[in-house]
């Protein structure tokens, strides 16, 4: 998200994380030279989506956008996570992206020491924001012992699929391009609507 007004409707609505991209080749990208909007809210947790960036940039964007998760969309190993952490004590949620069971299955036990999520998304060319769905079943595959997060074209449609999903480490749904009229541009009534019907 780019505008301070949305992020501020989604933390009234009692959102518990929100994401900025901090990836240039996404069309969702948050523009990192000059100042920070002074307006970001304080209550919310604010993720920042980083591809493959140098851990110096990472850290000074953690700094300026008072960041409480860093989001590993790029494949970027345990090593480079732990040096994050060293450096900023930043939260980590590792992305893993899925196309069938061996995704879900086979992501080393390593990271139960440094992810604090594991985020599930479609896998498909590029990072993310596909608007696709991979086969929910999976999930009943994974067994690490760390809380995940469901993306990948998750839309307004799929509240009561949401709800329905009892794996005891389902931690959250992340949704995005589905509630977006424009990209970082979000649906407010349509977050809200969706929301509601999952608290229920």
């Amino acid at each position: 998200m780019r505008d301070p007004r949305q992020m501020q409707a989604l933390e009234d609505m009692g959102v518990d994380l929100m994401g900025m991209i901090f990836f240039p080749k996404s069309p969702r990208y948050v523009e990192t030279e000059g100042s920070c909007p002074c307006s970001l809210p304080q209550k919310i947790a604010k993720v920042g989506v980083f591809v493959k960036a140098d851990i110096d940039t990472v850290a000074s964007c953690v700094k300026k956008y008072n960041l409480s998760f860093v989001q590993l969309h790029g494949g970027e190993d345990i090593d480079y996570a732990r040096q994050l952490i060293e450096k900023t004590g930043v939260k980590i949620i590792k992305v893993a992206s899925v196309s069938g069971v061996d995704d879900v299955r086979n992501i080393p036990t390593e990271w139960e020491s440094v992810a604090d999520y594991m985020l599930f998304d479609y896998k498909c060319v590029g990072y993310g924001g596909s608007g696709q769905q991979f086969d929910w079943a999976v999930l009943d595959e994974y067994t690490l012992n760390i809380p995940f997060l469901l993306s990948g074209g998750v839309g307004a449609d799929d509240a009561e699929a949401v709800k329905n999903i009892r794996h005891p480490k389902f931690a959250g749904v992340d949704v995005n391009s589905k509630f977006e009229i424009s990209p970082a541009n979000k649906d407010i009534d349509k977050v809200k609507t969706f929301l509601s019907v999952i608290r229920e």
